[in-house]
């Protein structure tokens, strides 16, 4: 049986993450969004995705921040 490849979307604008999670879910992955870094970090630690796009420029922690975390 074939995993999927759950993938984790990070952004504070809404329109990029729908393109990036309707192209990404096109293609077979399972997507995840989150707004903020704070969010980033709760769904990390619950869900544990395979890969994480992460803006740098969020509302309330830094993409490096996040990294950091």
């Amino acid at each position: 049986m074939k995993k999927t490849t759950r993938i984790l979307v990070v952004d504070d604008e809404p329109a990029i993450l729908r393109v990036y999670s309707e192209l990404l879910r096109t293609e077979g992955y399972e997507v995840w969004t989150a707004a903020t870094g704070r969010e980033c970090l709760e769904v990390t630690s619950q869900r544990h995705p395979d890969l994480v796009l992460l803006d740098v420029m969020l509302p309330d922690l830094s993409g490096i921040e996040v990294c950091r975390q």
